[in-house]
């Protein structure tokens, strides 16, 4: 397995948020992510709107995952409307 960190933006609003955090730990479970952390980043300004919203709430997810499930977990983030934007980044070491 490899490491991997997955930057999300979600909406601000507490609901969308909530929701959105929730749908991205199950799809990560889900697809066998081991050792899950989870950082906070907080509220922050987007540089551009992102569908309609200047603000998004960040979280950086660091884990363990087989290769072949990453691109099954993206296409069910680019279906939730609660995930604005996400970023899966391979981690080398």
């Amino acid at each position: 397995m490899r490491s991997y960190e997955l930057m999300t933006i979600f909406p601000p609003e507490d609901e969308f948020f909530r929701q959105g955090k929730e749908a991205v730990l199950a799809e990560l479970k889900k697809q066998g992510a081991e050792t899950l952390n989870e950082e906070d980043r907080g509220e922050r300004q987007l540089a551009y709107p992102v569908k309609g919203r200047p603000r998004g709430h960040y979280i950086l997810y660091t884990f363990k995952m087989p290769q072949e499930k990453i691109i099954a977990a993206e296409k069910v983030f680019k279906l939730n409307t609660n995930i604005l934007k996400y970023l899966f980044v391979r981690v080398d070491g």
